[in-house]
């Protein structure tokens, strides 16, 4: 009887630490998320777009800081499928991150649960397709987490949220554009711009046909809206604005932003930004709201311009006069360079925790690393159209490259790639970044391509130090801003120009770094870095979860698909106390059988 009552304690003294972990851990929050093809008019045409739970685009899903995220992901396209999360940062779990250098695709009517941490984070963000050019058939949405209550807003608290998605699009579908860049061709004008997954509101008879459905954003007046905005398209950058109102820039991608007011802001592919915008205007009419393209010849693309109406619910009249013009600077370089810079960190505000987002001192550390990753317009490799990043275009391992590790799958990537652009004639390969774990490393992106670009680093957030027309030298350095440089996940490289970050990599994991530019990063145009902890075998990264997909040399590993419920609900909260005292009875029975 000692020895029970001895297991007796020991048992108790387990249960009890079971629901301190569960209920003094932080919140659980859980979507389900259903991707199929739907037929769509957005231009005035039937197509097949891909809706998310039967919506175009797809539900936004919203959380708050350190929450956990639950997302069962059911794919019911025809091919297979990933959704990645660009910005969110997946703290050691790159497990999750959905692309195919990290995890094995979904295959059609198969389902697979993603779960990770949004750790230390708010901000705006939007989830999207990785695989076979599918972003240009939609599966996308908002993804938005909020401060905790204990952390303040660094501005009054707005009186409601709004979400808008603007993006160039196609008639022709996905797999119709991915057959042209297969056959080598480029992808031509866009046929539009959507805001909110719908077309154009007719503001002229000639350029826009009748019957298109438009988006309509609804307010009331006098009211202060905080307006997350994010670019989804393709390769358009496009410029932002509201007829007769200001933009309030508070964020974006994650972190507070000095506040200053724009009449419009260039918003480059992948980007993400909130405003405050007030309903101050008189309701004598609806206003326009505009999203137009950018670096393309404006009178010839004029056609594709995105076109919404805000609507006062007092308002008297529909929108009149022309569009609010877009920025005026042809002839003015300088410009495009000066308004990317004016966007700085707010160091004195709070972000997910109770301190300034500025105690990051990231002027006062040796920079251990630099790469230059200078792109290319497309070239023709071993018969093919390709994209490269210094003279290298990407093609994706068979085994993704931490299970290639785990199971010591060997040839499957190389971790040569070059800090510098080759010599030689470009290649296609395997090459990726051996990144030193916490190092803090410089990368200068060199833009010889005739478009501008979009860079994204998954995992991290970079300090944008540098940007400018010509070519950099080591004399650049000179002009970086090391105070309050801001912190986010992509940034532009203008076509002939060059974008210097800074980032300190203390997250472990394989990480993809790539073009925004949906045809580019098709083309080949990515590569990774694969960061280790080796004084701890890496014990620092979180372990392949238990739903791990397999394929490639591992694909004989792969069990056959267990059918998944799909509640189609939204649950926050902990583990439910019936359901621990449950285990606990089930244990005291099995010890007593």
């Amino acid at each position: 009887m000692e020895f029970l009552g001895t297991i007796m304690l020991r048992l108790v003294l387990h249960v009890a630490l079971l629901f301190s972990f569960s209920f003094a851990g932080d919140p659980f929050a859980k979507f389900d998320l259903e991707l199929s093809f739907i037929t769509a008019s957005p231009l005035g045409y039937p197509q097949r777009v891909i809706a998310v739970n039967g919506k175009f685009p797809g539900p936004t899903l919203n959380v708050t800081t350190n929450y956990n995220v639950v997302v069962n992901v059911t794919n019911k396209l025809d091919e297979n499928l990933l959704i990645t999360w660009p910005g969110v940062q997946m703290r050691r779990s790159s497990w999750q991150d959905g692309v195919l250098g990290t995890n094995c695709p979904i295959p059609p009517n198969w389902n697979w649960t993603y779960q990770f941490q949004v750790k230390d984070q708010i901000g705006s963000f939007f989830y999207f397709p990785s695989l076979n050019f599918q972003r240009a058939a939609g599966g996308i949405g908002s993804f938005v987490i909020t401060n905790k209550n204990e952390v303040p807003l660094p501005f009054n608290t707005p009186d409601g949220d709004i979400v808008i998605m603007i993006g160039d699009w196609y008639i022709r579908n996905h797999k119709a554009l991915r057959k042209d860049l297969d056959a080598g061709k480029e992808l031509g004008m866009p046929d539009g711009v959507l805001i909110n997954g719908k077309g154009p509101y007719r503001y002229s008879n000639t350029l826009v046909q009748d019957g298109i459905d438009h988006e309509t954003i609804r307010v009331e007046p006098g009211k202060t809206y905080r307006i997350h905005v994010h670019n989804v398209g393709i390769s358009t950058c496009l410029n932002f604005r509201i007829q007769n109102h200001n933009l309030l820039l508070v964020e974006t991608e994650g972190y507070y932003t000095e506040q200053q007011s724009f009449t419009s802001l260039d918003i480059h592919v992948g980007q993400s930004y909130s405003f405050l915008v007030t309903m101050d205007q008189n309701a004598s009419n609806d206003y326009y709201i505009v999203a137009s393209a950018r670096f393309v010849n404006q009178e010839l693309w004029q056609r594709v311009t995105g076109v919404a109406i805000l609507h006062y619910s007092n308002s008297k009249g529909k929108a009149t006069g022309p569009l609010p013009d877009p920025p005026n600077d042809v002839y003015d370089k300088s410009f495009v360079v000066n308004q990317a810079l004016s966007i700085r960190q707010n160091v004195s505000a709070s972000g997910s925790r109770a301190n300034p987002q500025g105690s990051f001192h990231y002027g006062s550390i040796n920079v251990t690393d630099r790469y230059m990753l200078r792109s290319m317009p497309p070239v023709v490799i071993d018969g093919k159209l390709r994209s490269t990043f210094n003279g290298i275009s990407f093609v994706n391992p068979n085994t993704p490259v931490r299970l290639a590790d785990k199971f010591k799958v060997k040839g499957d990537y190389k971790l040569d790639f070059p800090r510098r652009p080759l010599r030689g004639p470009p290649r296609i390969d395997r090459s990726s970044i051996n990144g030193t774990y916490k190092g803090f490393v410089e990368i200068i992106l060199e833009n010889n391509d005739t478009v501008v670009q979009s860079f994204h680093m998954d995992g991290y957030s970079f300090f944008v130090v540098g940007m400018a027309y010509g070519e950099w030298t080591n004399t650049s350095s000179t002009t970086y801003n090391m105070y309050n440089a801001i912190f986010r996940c992509t940034t532009q490289v203008l076509p002939g120009g060059w974008t210097a970050i800074m980032v300190s990599l203390d997250n472990v994991g394989v990480w993809n770094l790539r073009t925004e530019n949906l045809d580019r990063w098709y083309l080949g145009q990515e590569t990774y870095m694969r960061i280790v902890n080796p004084e701890e075998n890496n014990t620092t990264e979180l372990a392949a979860p238990d739903n791990v997909l397999y394929c490639g040399a591992l694909g004989y590993k792969q069990k056959p698909q267990r059918t998944c419920s799909s509640s189609g609900s939204t649950i926050s909260g902990k583990l439910p106390i019936k359901k621990a005292l449950g285990g606990f009875f089930v244990l005291l029975a099995i010890l007593f059988l």
